[in-house]
């Protein structure tokens, strides 16, 4: 795997690479630690909220909580098997130091467990010398409001800070002595083999200075409780095959990733990430799309997470049921469906990449695909675990309906353009899919339906599609009717069943798309050369390529898969987390980060690696 190596920042303002941060999570809200030690992403209470901790979109003015030791020579990290729980080890010039971050397991996460009274959510940090001794810093600067707001902070005593503005409240604690100072948090010292510091924030959910008692014990007792939990959920996972270990940190990411109150998962932890260094392509992540929906169900099925899927599918439910018209491409975490996108000119953006961004407004566009996977969310529930509520039939039959009347109208397509409205081959099968999906479970469980007319509905569009879709010419499925672009969505279209990957129309778009648009280490971009109403321009998509991965092994080019997989997971960070994105010329992370939609495909991939692998055998 592609390793990066520590980078010791400095007062110069550098930004670390993204693939230099690890996860934190207590499925509420999630925290992004650096390699230096650096917590510069966090947002409270929820992975939506405002940001307390920030400079990784701002490095002058968003806030931050560093714990480490001086004289760094070399950085190592890792997480504790099995868990969510981050160790980096520190080689300084005079000892060793192992950092352990976690946030503890909340107590709406673990309704098995008894509240602990006055238990709040936290960032916890345990830094301990593990031979020679080692001198330590503690930084804990607050910055609210994604960095607009600076708090006033204060000392309650030697050992514990407060700090308030707008509407929200830090409280900090450490072991060591804190002095305060330019409205942040300090704390130095030194450390012997054996000795530790402890030190954590929490949020404070109210205007109050009252703040939760902690000591070494506490947090010591959370971390063990955070361990286990992790550790226990980790164990549920049936899958045994090929890189396992890789796919149970995938998995352990979109747990993390999950809101625990909800059952909805995030597309990514974080807001405007660049899907190019300097570019305006920065959007929130921070919300649910439809879409996930039928990759997230499939991906914890197969790994035996049916509480997850279960949990999900009610959030899926919930949220999209009422008026068919009214389905949404994307919700908050609880359904909410106004997501009102603001940018925040104050801030610099990452390395320079402006505008960021607040909210997201493609949750206002017509994408026809939506409808397609909701029906084959229902499908793929019915599969592994049988049954079909009555009243949500009745919802998805009005889906249906609504594919039927609509189907032949231009939408602003998977990649949520913003240059006008096409009609998209992608979107044209996901509504065949739609009525296949509806006629299947209606076939299954004895449903009613017009079957009779979904049947021929569902011919009608294949017809259209082959017809419009297909350039002869060309030798492809393009992107839209009348265009002559390539889409490295129409690698779908064997996977959800619309075409064999090995009937000639197909094979050939799949050898288009290897031809031109792939990097030379063989990396897929979504699509080139095209007005999509957006400046700038963007790098891989790490999707796209293990969807290819997908099609050669439906092919029966399982070496050439394996080969282009192992490429793509060389592109994890040393911790097994992927962005969204990466760029073909420097290697370099790009997009929001840790991205779910990514860490589903590779869950994908790789299961369908190891069944090939079992076929040949």
């Amino acid at each position: 795997m592609v390793r990066h190596m520590a980078n010791e920042l400095t007062d110069a303002g550098l930004y670390p690479p993204i693939a230099d941060y690890g996860l934190i999570s207590d499925m509420h809200s999630c925290a992004l630690v650096s390699r230096a030690g650096s917590v510069d992403w966090c947002c409270f209470p929820h992975f939506d909220s405002a940001a307390v901790f920030g400079r990784v979109l701002d490095w002058r003015k968003g806030g931050y909580f560093r714990v480490a030791p001086r004289g760094v020579q070399s950085v190592s990290r890792r997480y504790l098997p099995g868990t969510n729980v981050l160790e980096t080890t520190f080689q300084t010039d005079t000892g060793v130091a192992r950092l352990t971050d976690f946030m503890p397991v909340h107590p709406h996460s673990r309704p098995d467990k008894p509240r602990e009274v006055g238990c709040r959510q936290q960032v916890a940090r345990i830094l301990e010398c593990a031979s020679g001794n080692v001198r330590f810093n503690v930084e804990c600067c607050p910055r609210f409001d994604y960095g607009t707001i600076v708090p006033h902070a204060a000392l309650n005593d030697p050992h514990i800070g407060f700090a308030h503005g707008g509407a929200g409240a830090l409280s900090v604690y450490c072991s060591a002595p804190l002095c305060e100072a330019d409205d942040a948090f300090q704390s130095e010292g030194l450390l012997r083999a054996g000795e530790k510091l402890s030190t954590a924030v929490t949020y404070q959910a109210r205007f109050s200075h009252a703040v939760e008692e902690l000591d070494e014990v506490r947090l010591e007792r959370r971390l063990g409780e955070t361990i286990q939990f992790w550790q226990e959920w980790s164990a549920l996972c049936t899958y045994d095959g090929e890189y396992r270990d890789d796919v149970l940190r995938s998995a352990l990411t979109l747990k993390a990733l999950t809101y625990a109150p909800s059952g909805a998962l995030l597309a990514a932890a974080t807001t405007s990430l660049p899907e190019a260094i300097g570019g305006s392509r920065n959007w929130d992540y921070r919300f649910t799309w439809i879409r996930d929906a039928t990759f997230a169900l499939y991906a914890l099925f197969i790994l035996g997470y049916t509480g997850e899927a279960r949990a999900f599918k009610d959030w899926l439910e919930w949220s999209t049921v009422g008026r068919a018209r009214d389905l949404q491409i994307m919700y908050g975490l609880g359904g909410e469906r106004r997501l009102t996108e603001i940018e925040l000119p104050e801030l610099e953006g990452y390395r320079g990449s402006r505008p960021v961004r607040v909210g997201n407004a493609a949750y206002s566009q017509f994408q026809l695909d939506i409808y397609g996977e909701v029906l084959d969310s229902a499908h793929l529930y019915r599969k592994f675990v049988g049954g079909m509520d009555p009243q949500y039939w009745q919802y998805l039959q009005r889906v249906v309906d609504f594919v039927i009347e609509h189907w032949r109208e231009p939408d602003e397509g998977v990649w949520e353009t913003r240059g006008g409205r096409q009609h998209f081959v992608f979107s044209k099968v996901w509504c065949w899919v739609a009525l296949d999906r509806a006629i299947k479970a209606a076939r299954a469980l004895g449903l009613p339906g017009d079957v009779e007319c979904w049947r021929r509905v569902r011919a009608e569009i294949r017809e259209d599609v082959l017809a419009k879709g297909y350039d002869a010419r060309r030798g492809a499925f393009v992107q839209a009717y009348g265009s002559n672009a390539l889409d490295a969505a129409n690698l779908m279209l064997p996977l959800v069943g619309f075409i064999p990957a090995d009937d000639p129309r197909m094979r050939s778009t799949i050898e288009a798309i290897e031809r031109e648009l792939t990097s030379p280490q063989g990396l897929v971009y979504r699509y080139k050369g095209l007005d999509d109403g957006l400046a700038g321009g963007e790098g891989t998509f790490t999707i796209c390529t293990f969807w290819l991965v997908d099609d050669l092994i439906a092919l029966g080019e399982t070496q050439r898969a394996r080969a282009l997989f192992e490429r793509v997971r060389g592109h994890a960070n040393d911790l097994g987390l992927f962005s969204e994105e990466i760029d073909a010329e420097t290697g370099e992370m790009l997009g929001n980060f840790p991205q779910a939609f990514t860490h589903l495909a590779f869950i994908n991939a790789a299961v369908q690696l190891h069944k090939a692998a079992g076929r040949e055998r």
